[in-house]
């Protein structure tokens, strides 16, 4: 393939990943700039009644059948998809839409129902956080990422028009991400 021609696909691939990842960066853009500029997002938070005298083994092998099961016996109607595990407490994940985290305390097992809005259940996507679905989708925006980044490169290499251009834009960029990176 002549250089005319892998010029072209990579420009087509370029669009066509670009297109596909623009909605995770947009959230990632708005998410991580309010949280940066200090609007981190609300949670509202209800305790739940449990029955008295519940308890959990947060170490046991079966915590998430035993959560379930809890959770049914309790007549709480709450779906999740996996445990996170902080010590004496746990968090019912995804945790960018209403989750349940259940506390080991001194007077029992407590729980508490978490209500996120807009914002802060976008920090969660953006975080990770969120169904296991949208995570493979952000690992597959990972890859794309890197596969975009490393096609416009190469592309702006292969024109000579571009070539100077995408050099000193490459070596400005790479020296301000280690400045930053290593001194800041």
């Amino acid at each position: 393939m002549n250089a005319l021609k892998t010029r072209r696909l990579l420009i087509n691939l370029h669009l066509i990943f670009a297109g596909l990842m623009a909605p995770a960066f947009i959230l990632v853009a708005i998410s991580g700039g309010l949280y940066l500029i200090g609007n981190k997002g609300q949670t509202v938070d209800t305790p739940v009644v449990l029955p008295a005298g519940s308890m959990l083994d947060f170490s046991s092998d079966s915590l998430e059948a035993d959560v379930r099961a809890l959770l049914s016996q309790s007549g709480i109607d709450h779906s999740f998809e996996y445990i996170r595990d902080r010590g004496t407490t746990i968090e019912l994940r995804p945790t960018s839409r209403t989750y349940l985290s259940l506390s080991q305390t001194p007077d029992g097992l407590t729980a508490t129902r978490h209500n996120p809005n807009l914002q802060k259940s976008m920090i969660e996507l953006h975080k990770g956080h969120g169904p296991s679905l949208f995570k493979l989708y952000q690992k597959f925006v990972a890859l794309f990422l890197i596969g975009v980044v490393l096609g416009g490169v190469l592309v702006g290499l292969l024109s000579k028009a571009y070539r100077g251009k995408t050099i000193v834009a490459l070596s400005i960029g790479s020296i301000l991400f280690l400045f930053l990176a290593l001194f800041a």
